[in-house]
């Protein structure tokens, strides 16, 4: 028998001073079963750091032809491809040549991943990569709640996360072009 995803409701206050963003969002999202808290965690990271209107959360690990988020236009084009985790250079290579811009929210062993897999791909142009710092991202996924209520303000480029747990700062490392 297959196990199957486990949904999460999602609560965030989301204060985007850097793109003068100001919105509550509430949705439930799926965990796959054989995605990692972090994984979890690193999506919801990227979707408010990269949130619009029309973007939404892809099958990610059930397909691996979807990406963990992406922005369709109305017309069907793919406007942005949101990966997270550490794909390997065919993979961000693949995903360029779908979608008008591509964003990777890297964690895990992002300093081994990015000497090996950076210089490949650093020529294309429409691909933007961050590195999340692990402590910091472990700290926000650790024993996650299934009911999400966050609170998020980002400023210059840090997020500074309140939950049940207290205040959480992370400042992703801009490892190729900038959000």
């Amino acid at each position: 028998m297959a196990l199957s995803a486990t949904p999460y409701k999602v609560d965030i206050n989301l204060t985007d001073l850097d793109r003068g963003v100001y919105e509550t969002l509430r949705f439930t999202v799926a965990r796959h079963p054989s995605e990692t808290e972090e994984r979890m965690t690193a999506r919801l990271l990227a979707y408010v750091l990269w949130y619009s209107e029309t973007l939404a959360f892809g099958r990610g690990l059930s397909d691996v032809d979807e990406p963990a988020l992406w922005e369709k236009s109305l017309d069907g084009r793919l406007l942005h491809w949101i990966e997270v985790g550490l794909p390997d250079a065919e993979r961000v290579t693949w995903c360029s040549r779908r979608a008008e811009r591509v964003s990777l929210l890297a964690y895990g062993r992002v300093d081994q991943w990015e000497s090996k897999v950076l210089p490949s791909v650093a020529s294309l142009k429409n691909v933007h990569v961050a590195g999340l710092p692990q402590e910091a991202l472990a700290t926000i996924a650790k024993d996650l709640p299934r009911a999400i209520n966050w609170a998020v303000m980002i400023s210059e480029g840090s997020l500074f996360i309140t939950d049940e747990n207290g205040q959480h700062e992370i400042t992703p490392q801009w490892l190729l072009r900038d959000r």
